[in-house]
């Protein structure tokens, strides 16, 4: 049974060890190995993620019968708009709907703010965007956005409608 809990300070550790685990299967085919060592490190850091928080991102851990399974982190994007910044599954847990029910508790979190359409970043090449093209998004822009020392994340900006 999945159970979606709310993520502090004290669960840094746990995303941390999570998208260590997760973001090298998502992205070894897509990054070079200094750009994925460089993006886990700029935005999972214990000072990202503090800092991440503090400027707003909720974030959520699943749980698969008590084990951690994935999280996500969204926050605001404009007054009836919100942005999914995060969300990863373990590569054991992809295929078994929980990454659907991850983003339909963000969905549903969203709704309750008032939210009229909700944005994510996906890399061009990342399969995910057939996961969310059934999830009810599609693509609105595309941008090539500099991360610093030479590296882009080369993304489609997509766009659920609530």
């Amino acid at each position: 049974m999945l159970s979606i809990q709310p993520a502090g300070v004290k669960e840094i550790s746990l995303i941390r060890k999570l998208a260590y685990e997760i973001w090298p299967a998502a992205y070894n085919t897509i990054l070079s190995a200094g750009q994925l060592q460089y993006v886990l490190q700029l935005m999972y850091s214990e000072e990202a993620l503090i800092n991440q928080m503090r400027e707003g991102q909720q974030f959520y851990i699943a749980y698969d019968n008590g084990v951690p399974a994935g999280f996500a982190a969204f926050g605001t994007y404009g007054a009836t708009t919100y942005k999914l910044h995060k969300i990863y599954v373990l590569p054991q847990m992809q295929g078994k709907g929980t990454g659907g029910q991850l983003l339909q508790f963000v969905i549903e979190k969203v709704k309750e703010n008032t939210a009229t359409a909700l944005i994510l970043n996906v890399n061009r090449q990342n399969s995910a965007l057939h996961f969310y093209k059934k999830m009810g998004f599609e693509i609105a822009e595309e941008v090539n956005i500099d991360i610093g020392r030479g590296y882009f994340m080369n993304d489609y900006i997509m766009k659920l409608a609530l």
